[in-house]
């Protein structure tokens, strides 16, 4: 269950929690097109920050503009408010969910000039895949579920009715004793999870799927660019599951799961069967930066 805080931002004004409410008949609730982001708040010893605010919220932008749906706000008045939001509700640390959907008018597939509405949420939300999925990994599955054709799904835009794929792929995974699943793309090989991006290590060489047909992940870019800063050698490219099975390591990434180790696929152990060396490298300096503890990376954080 989520846990309710006081305010939620709706186009403009702060309500009351309880009372952000839209029409039974709003468009997006029928046809699934808005565009919405996941985005965290971190509590640090100098005070809390959210990770990467500018990224997401251009993120936003891009994803409404990929679908036509004209922003009621500009950037900077979003990025305000999500500051605000936090702030209003005296969250140290939280998730927070901006989203921008087609609101009530119109009705039938084509929605017309009905207003693209936008609200802003956060709450307090610990670890997406469980208390220990961060120290001792998780299990996870090979899906049945094929991930989105790129002239099928706008795939870098990170829309709403996308989502039904995941929740389909996740059920499957979850009723077969799973934390999470893994989908291949439609030629058969890795895409990403039902909200993460996937790394595997292999030999030192740390590799992730490219960008042809995943979701262009925040915390994705954010573990490349680390990885690079240490001269890891990083190769985007596409691979099998076979080359899962027989990886050192594997990790998933995304705003909710953070930096996630993957101890067995498809009742198979990786590699030792717990979170690896280089996997835990990267984990432990990307919550040393979301908590502003390394300088380097200080734009990455908008204080609250």
């Amino acid at each position: 269950m989520v846990t309710g805080s006081k305010k939620i931002w709706m186009d403009g004004a702060l309500v009351d929690w309880d009372e952000a409410s839209v029409h039974v008949l709003t468009h997006s609730l029928h046809y699934g097109l808005a565009a919405f982001e996941g985005i965290r708040c971190y509590e640090g010893k100098a005070g809390s920050n959210i990770f990467r605010l500018q990224e997401h919220v251009d993120r936003l932008f891009e994803s409404a503009h990929i679908t036509m749906m004209p922003m009621p706000f500009t950037k900077k008045e979003v990025s305000d408010a999500i500051v605000e939001t936090v702030r209003v509700n005296q969250l140290a640390s939280c998730y927070i969910r901006p989203i921008a959907y087609v609101g009530y008018g119109a009705m039938g597939v084509y929605p017309g000039d009905n207003p693209i509405r936008l609200a802003i949420a956060a709450w307090p939300w610990g670890s997406y895949l469980g208390e220990d999925a961060l120290v001792q990994g998780i299990r996870a599955k090979i899906s049945s579920f094929t991930r989105h054709h790129v002239n099928v799904s706008m795939t870098r835009a990170k829309i709403s009715g996308y989502y039904v794929n995941s929740i389909l792929a996740k059920w499957e995974a979850k009723k077969s004793g799973y934390a999470e699943c893994i989908l291949l793309d439609p030629d058969g090989y890795v895409s990403e999870g039902t909200g993460e991006n996937v790394f595997i290590v292999k030999k030192g060489v740390l590799k992730t799927t490219p960008l042809t047909s995943i979701l262009d992940g925040i915390t994705r870019n954010s573990i490349l660019e680390m990885a690079r800063a240490k001269n890891i050698p990083v190769i985007e490219e596409r691979f099998t599951r076979d080359a899962m099975y027989v990886a050192d390591e594997i990790f998933l990434t995304g705003t909710a799961a953070e930096v996630t180790p993957v101890r067995e696929l498809d009742d198979r152990k990786i590699g030792e069967g717990r979170p690896g060396a280089l996997t835990k490298c990267l984990q432990d300096n990307f919550f040393r930066i979301v908590r502003g503890e390394e300088p380097a990376y200080a734009n990455w954080l908008t204080p609250i």
